[in-house]
């Protein structure tokens, strides 16, 4: 609440100033051409006009943002401002509702790993798996598409470990495949990513990578346990 008094006084402030600068300008137009003045005036309504953009995108910035629900049969529903996926719902009943799903690149690589990593997975689990992904191709430590993240490797091994076991990667469950898929074509097309809280990292439970220290647990979804980077603050 503190927050928004603040803002609403910034608001004030600016409101009066601007008025304070129009009534001088009023005051002394006798000493100022007529053009002079209109330009003044104009340049004054400007200012007032951006300072209060600054202010409501402020406001922007506090108000509540979408939140996870979890629905009366226990599917994991997210609230989003997105007007076609005003509240999406993970489950079995929302991806059997969604058209065959198709893309380019991006959208293969994202759909074979969600079928390599997670098609054992609920729909929220398989969904947890592509927020990481597409976590990573916004993170500057990590290549800036789908198919750099997914394919990643260095001297310490891939990324994901199916992309470079030097097993042939085929699809042998088809009906799978077009779930994650749709799963994978969601989330490209900017359902809310508010599963994971910013994971960039996930193991199963079955194994514990020293890596996973370095960073902050955000959750488990069925098999795997997520992470994201540490907040660095001036303390640490």
């Amino acid at each position: 609440m503190s927050v928004l008094k603040s803002l609403a006084g910034g608001a004030c402030v600016v409101l009066a100033l601007s008025g304070a600068l129009r009534a001088e300008a009023t005051a002394g137009q006798t000493n100022t051409t007529g053009a002079e003045l209109g330009a003044g005036i104009t340049q004054l309504l400007g200012d007032e006009r951006s300072a209060m953009n600054g202010v409501a995108q402020r406001f922007d910035a506090v108000a509540p943002r979408p939140d996870v629900k979890l629905g009366n049969d226990g599917a994991i529903k997210l609230a989003s401002a997105s007007p076609s996926m005003s509240e999406l719902e993970y489950s079995n009943k929302w991806v059997s509702t969604q058209p065959i799903a198709q893309g380019g690149e991006q959208f293969q690589c994202l759909a074979d790993v969600l079928y390599f990593e997670a098609r054992g997975e609920s729909v929220a689990g398989q969904a947890a798996v592509a927020e990481v992904v597409l976590n990573r191709v916004e993170s500057s430590k990590f290549p800036g598409t789908i198919c750099g993240v997914v394919h990643q490797s260095s001297n310490r091994g891939c990324q994901f470990s199916w992309t470079c076991d030097g097993k042939a990667d085929r699809v042998h469950n088809q009906a799978a495949y077009a779930q994650v898929a749709k799963v994978a074509r969601a989330m490209m097309d900017g359902a809310p990513r508010k599963l994971t809280d910013g994971a960039t990292y996930f193991h199963t439970p079955a194994v514990r990578p020293a890596w996973a220290k370095r960073f902050t647990r955000t959750t488990q979804i069925g098999s795997h346990i997520f992470y994201r980077p540490r907040i660095r603050t001036a303390s640490n």
